[in-house]
């Protein structure tokens, strides 16, 4: 008889992580206001197109991200908060668990725009299905964009980006 356990593949496992995390538009929302309030954003721009399921959009003017940095924040426990355990009890920021982003990028077309003020230039990455699709050097003005298509229909056969 054939053995019955295996690991599921990451892009299986992050749809069920986003289940837990992202439970409805406005929970993914939350997440991503946390993200530019703790990136230091004096301004914050949300847009939102059918209540969120077609689009969800967080514009800021924080600091932004090096390109390293945006590819890292959509892996699964990926923070830059937390370095040891002592960590654990010293946040003072809204998010840390280094969930949300993975969670996002597994149930919705993700769009990301980032740049650092000593930046010349700031990162484009399209992601689907946890999948990044594209990754590319883009003029952008200081801060970071990101745009959820699609919100929980991405798993959906059809969908596009």
């Amino acid at each position: 008889m054939p053995d019955k356990i295996v690991l599921l593949p990451d892009n299986i496992a992050n749809q069920i992580a986003a289940g837990e995390v992202i439970q409805r538009p406005a929970s993914a929302v939350k997440e991503l206001l946390e993200n530019a309030v703790d990136a230091g954003a004096t301004e914050i721009k949300l847009i939102i197109v059918d209540a969120g399921k077609t689009l969800l959009q967080v514009v800021d003017n924080g600091s932004g991200m090096s390109e390293t940095d945006a590819r890292m924040c959509f892996e699964r426990h990926a923070t830059s908060k937390i370095k040891s355990i002592e960590d654990l009890f010293h946040i003072k920021t809204m998010g840390f668990r280094g969930e949300a982003l993975a969670s996002i990028a597994a149930v919705a077309q993700v769009e990301l725009k980032s740049k650092r003020a000593e930046d010349d230039a700031g990162t484009l990455l399209e992601i689907e299905n946890s999948t990044v699709l594209r990754q590319e050097p883009v003029a952008v003005p200081n801060g970071t964009s990101i745009a959820m298509k699609n919100l929980f229909l991405i798993s959906r056969p059809g969908a596009t980006f």
